[in-house]
């Protein structure tokens, strides 16, 4: 279990992500800026420029943050993937970032004339040849052990111990290195003669240092998989051109050259971390519009579990109470002395009748939200508004609503489910009930009326209520809008979507002398 999730995490992690075409495209146009730039400075290399000391400290602090929050950075990606290839580039990261303190406090003429830690005028290039080398034995150990078969999960030490003990071996690294070059300066080979020309010797370093890294990109070119991979092959190809302008193409201190290979010095440090930065911006982007989304599915499906429940109810109320309204209406003509046995008769077989629209109300349902195709049958829809009038006579009875029926051609035959058709009518019809509930009984009047429209057959349903309110007009049969203090605004939803479902169309307009009325048309069935 532990290993899956670990797994998981690490797929979104730059040395597992693969590059994008955009990401491709930005680290060719760095590299070739880098390279136009080379090009330029290559046949001013060896100018003089006058010498500026105090510019070598402030690059180094540069390089010391930089360097320092790309080390952390790593060793946080390292805690979570566990890479002991993430664990070397890392440490080379933070080599480098320690390194250039010492280098900083003794380059000659900086804070003094010979620098600090009684430092000597070799102590400064000599930190600068540790420093780079340092940093091309760990980009190569990064591209060698990066597909190593104890990369990724296998270690299972504590990550702050590894960390720690990599730390502390880098700080004594530079310790000893700095030593060497104050303390035991004697004992290296000269790089400056007289302050400001190079000493043939120093090529020999630099080339070492310039094979090292090329081991390293050609590693990395041949076994490249991720982002990082890829800006490290960037970093790789600026760090030799800043090897190349330390003491390869000038032959003289303070040149053209030699203050450009300072300046690819801060490319070099800077391009991981900006890397760095910028994609885990943009993953964190990803994260959050993922989560936003997850919590948009989740309230929809909460909404759908909530219209379900809606739809359930509003559809299933009608027969239901219409069952229980015939129930207590049996139950006190039982209770008299002489009861009518034939009425009674009549109210058993109504609720008989309200039963299997209820059961059949459910099944319709169930088809509706399985998004099941209905089954088609001839339809005579002037009937099928009678049966709705019908079985809503008695609600209408106790609602003192008068109900008029104005009923157009002798046929109106069309074609779709009896019981979908009939079960929208109800829902128009009650609607219509519903709007009048708060108007004086002498006044609720209910006219169904239906006609031939062209090619189309037409139930128009109008009330005496108040009217739609005219900004609801336009949703109204929007699920959850409702005009009713109590309503669940799923009757006219549920009704627009059986008509639609029958290739018809319904809509709703005020009248001018008040009230509402609903239209349904749909196609007449071709013989």
């Amino acid at each position: 279990m532990v290993t899956e999730d670990r797994t998981a995490v690490s797929e979104i992690l730059l040395t597992d992500l693969p590059p994008t075409r955009r990401q491709t495209r930005a680290a060719i146009a760095v590299l070739l800026i880098v390279l136009v730039g080379f090009a330029a400075v290559v046949p001013f290399s060896d100018r003089p420029v006058v010498a500026l000391n105090a510019f070598f400290p402030s690059l180094d602090a540069i390089v010391l943050v930089t360097d320092l929050i790309t080390a952390v950075l790593l060793y946080a990606q390292f805690s979570i993937s566990r890479s002991r290839s993430l664990l070397a580039l890392a440490s080379g990261y933070l080599f480098t970032a320690f390194i250039v303190i010492p280098h900083a406090l003794t380059f000659t003429g900086a804070f003094t004339p010979t620098g600090l830690f009684g430092a000597g005028p070799q102590t400064g290039s000599w930190l600068f040849i540790f420093w780079h080398v340092g940093f091309a034995v760990a980009l190569l150990g990064y591209a060698i052990s990066k597909d190593a078969k104890h990369d990724g999960l296998a270690s299972e030490a504590p990550v702050g111990r590894e960390i720690g003990w990599c730390a502390a071996t880098v700080v004594a690294l530079v310790i000893g290195i700095t030593w060497l070059t104050t303390a035991g300066e004697a004992l290296l080979p000269p790089i400056v003669l007289d302050g400001s020309r190079l000493s043939p010797f120093v090529i020999y370093p630099i080339w070492f240092t310039i094979l090292i890294t090329a081991a390293g990109l050609t590693v990395l070119l041949i076994r490249r998989r991720s982002v990082l991979d890829l800006w490290l092959i960037v970093v790789a190809a600026v760090f030799i051109a800043e090897l190349a302008f330390s003491g390869l193409l000038p032959t003289v201190r303070f040149s053209a050259g030699f203050y450009a290979g300072r300046v690819f010095s801060l490319i070099t440090s800077s391009i991981v971390l900006i890397i760095l930065l910028a994609e885990t911006t943009w993953l964190y982007v990803h994260l959050a519009r993922s989560n936003d989304v997850l919590q948009r599915e989740q309230h929809n499906k909460l909404a759908s579990m909530e219209a379900m429940a809606a739809l359930i109810m509003h559809e299933v109320n009608q027969p239901l109470g219409s069952i229980l309204t015939n129930v207590e209406t049996m139950q006190s003509m039982l209770e008299s002395p002489t009861p009518n046995i034939s009425e009674i008769r009549e109210i058993a077989a109504d609720i008989n009748r309200d039963d299997v629209r209820a059961s059949e109300v459910l099944r319709r349902i169930r088809t509706l939200l399985k998004k099941v195709p209905f089954e088609v049958k001839p339809i005579e829809l002037n009937e099928n508004v009678r049966q709705a009038v019908a079985v809503l006579s008695g609600q209408a009875a106790a609602r003192q609503v008068d109900v008029s029926t104005a009923i157009g051609p002798p046929l109106l035959p069309i074609s779709g489910d009896r019981v979908q058709i009939q079960q929208a009518l109800v829902n128009l019809i009650v609607n219509a009930m519903d709007a009048m509930s708060e108007i004086p009984a002498s006044r609720r009047r209910l006219t169904i009326q239906t006609s031939l429209r062209g090619e189309f057959a037409e139930v128009a349903i109008a009330d005496a209520g108040p009217g739609i309110p005219p900004d609801k007009l336009q949703g109204v049969f929007e699920p959850f809008v409702t005009t009713k203090a109590h309503g669940m605004g799923m009757g006219l939803s549920i009704a627009r979507s059986v008509i639609e479902a029958h290739n018809g169309t319904i809509s709703a307009h005020n009248q001018p002398r008040g009230g509402a009325v609903f239209r349904i048309r749909l196609p007449l069935r071709k013989s």
